[in-house]
């Protein structure tokens, strides 16, 4: 599952000139376990040696070709290493060498317990389909040799791949590689925020291959008390999905990268939440991915992060990773679960298979009367009739995806179009979420918004409790018609917030207003990431028919939202269906067309005698099956009796 099919590798030299391959060369990148022993597992690669981790179930080895050896040489030397399984005294060490490990940290955690996601949520497997760039340090660690940092690079994500498959269901699929083979494209600092915003503002600019996340793999050492950092939420976003990950083995650099991904699909860090008893690791002898313990190779991630992550699923930030690449690089194999050339169908492994989909597909060939063997349209071998849901709405912004009835797939995880009402037309959706100051207020401190009075008296001001953001070592006013627009205003709020960090004191006012007091607070409040979560979020009603963009308060037509067809006089998709985020109609299951305008029922389902479902051999067939095998076995004595004559 490691490369998609799509697969592209660049390499920059100087000037920017450089060689572009599609295809990822040799395929030598591999999963599995230590047999005979359950709680083993294996990451490893056999490109020019062998790289990777493997554990009996009782300690973790490291291995890799010796340091100076040439690549390519007959019965090369390796290093394999016992890694240490517990915390290092004294925490993270950080010296001159390159330490891959995340050192104590000031980010406070989400402090409110998260619901559940939906059991399709959890249960469907989601796809990260990751593009990964090397930098120039890491290209000189090893040895100016563009195939020794790529085959690095891969497998790096190929023992995150395995973690992430394990843990959260979800599998890192690389679909790009850049290498700066002659010197760094942006300005390379000690400071990983700088040099992630540097990064992705170098990715917007540049060519981009269709991926969820880009992340730099650098060989340098930041001076951070982490290894890595990342928009938190950023996956599926073109300006903020990335992350920034420092140079270290193999293991340190994949954990690394889970930490950097965890971010992206709305992970924090576990300190705060640890300390004060509320998010217990299941693994107290590695413990866990998003801890700031200095545990040196943790592999699972905590009950709280994996809640996060469905919590952040369940916010709809995450549409992007349940579609799922239509084939792989590596050439067409039975059981790697998916349908290729020559194949029917594909569970995956034995023990896949065993659990899901073996009783219809045998050898990648369909079983008799089967039409499919998985996928969440499959139920006994047999589509799902048209209609049947197969992944519900996650929230009032999200579209609910329903069967096609000649599919085993689920169709593409699609939201509503940018502008929909939602909240009982108080909010806007943006970005497949429902925007409100409440919500905002709620998600932040666990208040609702302070009233409108608020936004009007205090954004007004260009002062540290009202503003419409920085300018300089000052604040901006807010005209008047932005003020719903600025520095964010909750009610009664008090203590640390629910996910961020908190800088300064909470700013405090109260009015007398109409014979009562009214209640203005508000903090500013920021994530590792640098992001500011103090000002009112962009697509958030400001007025009738105005949104905020950048703390101004916008027409909704200076948005360019776009249309459906048969959308006209306020009624989308002939009000048969609603408009998706691609611009296109979802009908409802008994209308279709491209703008929902023909009618099309759904058939009534047959009686249980009409299917046409295989029920075993009829009274006749077995009259003529004990026919013809007496047949059969008097050809096979009277044959033997002429051989044995020979």
């Amino acid at each position: 599952h490691l490369l998609a099919s799509h697969y592209v590798e660049r390499h920059l030299g100087a000037g920017g000139n450089g060689s572009h391959s599609m295809g990822a060369g040799e395929h030598c990148y591999y999963q599995g376990r230590v047999r005979g022993q359950p709680r083993s597992f294996a990451a490893l690669s056999s490109c020019q040696g062998l790289h990777g981790v493997f554990s009996d179930g009782r300690a973790t080895y490291l291995i890799e070709p010796q340091a100076g050896t040439e690549h390519g040489q007959d019965l090369q030397p390796h290093v394999v290493q016992r890694v240490p399984s517990c915390a290092r005294p004294g925490g993270p060490s950080r010296g001159a060498s390159a330490s891959p490990w995340p050192g104590p940290g000031a980010q406070p955690w989400l402090s409110w317990q998260v619901r559940r996601a939906q059991h399709t949520v959890h249960s469907e497997t989601k796809y990260i389909e990751l593009a990964v760039v090397n930098d120039h340090q890491l290209f000189l660690q090893f040895r100016k040799s563009v195939v020794l940092t790529s085959n690095f690079a891969k497998s790096v994500v190929n023992l995150a791949d395995m973690i992430y498959k394990e843990q959260l269901n979800t599998r890192i699929v690389l679909v790009a590689m850049e290498t700066w083979a002659s010197e760094d494209r942006i300005q390379m600092g000690q400071d990983s925020l700088e040099t992630l915003n540097e990064f992705v503002k170098y990715r917007r600019e540049g060519p981009v291959e269709q991926s969820d996340t880009v992340h730099l793999f650098s060989g340098r050492t930041f001076q951070s008390s982490r290894s890595g950092t990342a928009f938190v939420g950023g996956i599926c976003s073109p300006a903020r999905a990335g992350g920034v990950n420092e140079y270290g083995n193999v293991a340190a650099m994949a954990v690394t990268l889970a930490q950097t991904l965890g971010q992206n699909v709305g992970m924090m860090w576990n300190k705060h939440r640890a300390a004060a008893g509320d998010c217990r690791c299941p693994d107290s002898w590695l413990g866990c991915i998003m801890e700031d313990t200095g545990y040196y190779l943790p592999r699972k991630f905590s009950r709280c992060s994996i809640d996060e992550y469905n919590q952040f699923l369940q916010d709809g930030g995450g549409s992007c990773l349940f579609n799922k690449p239509l084939k792989l690089l590596d050439p067409p194999e039975c059981g790697n679960g998916f349908v290729e050339a020559g194949e029917e169908c594909d569970c995956g492994s034995l023990a896949e298979c065993a659990r899901s989909g073996g009783n219809c597909c045998k050898k990648c060939t369909l079983t008799h009367d089967a039409m499919c063997s998985d996928g969440l349209c499959c139920k006994g071998c047999k589509y799902e009739p048209r209609g049947v849901s197969c992944r519900e709405a996650v929230n009032e912004c999200d579209i609910p995806e329903s069967c096609t009835g000649d599919s085993s797939q689920c169709p593409p995880n699609l939201h509503k179009l940018d502008g929909y009402f939602c909240e009982n037309e108080q909010g806007r959706c943006y970005g497949g979420r429902c925007k409100t100051r409440d919500r905002q207020c709620n998600a932040l401190w666990g208040r609702a918004s302070a009233e409108r009075f608020c936004y009007e008296k205090l954004n007004v001001e260009g002062t540290e409790r009202g503003n419409c953001g920085r300018e300089g070592l000052g604040w901006l006013q807010c005209n008047k018609q932005d003020v719903l627009c600025g520095f964010l205003l909750c009610a009664n709020i008090s203590g640390a917030p629910r996910l961020g960090e908190l800088s300064g004191e909470i700013a405090a006012t109260t009015f007398f207003h109409q014979n009562r007091y009214v209640d203005c607070r508000g903090g500013h409040v920021q994530l590792v990431d640098g992001s500011d979560l103090s000002y009112v979020e962009d697509g958030t009603p400001c007025g009738p028919g105005m949104l905020c963009l950048d703390r101004k308060c916008l027409p909704a037509t200076a948005f360019n939202f776009s249309s459906c067809p048969g959308s006209w006089d306020g009624k989308i998709c002939f009000d048969h269906g609603v408009c998706s985020n691609e611009g296109k109609c979802i009908c409802r299951a008994e209308w279709t067309g491209k703008d929902c305008s023909v009618y099309d029922p759904i058939p009534e389902p047959k009686p249980t005698g009409e299917t046409e479902r295989y029920k075993g051999p009829s009274g006749t067939n077995i009259i003529i099956g004990s026919i013809a095998g007496a047949v059969l076995v008097a050809a096979i004595v009277l044959g033997g009796t002429g051989w044995g004559f020979k």
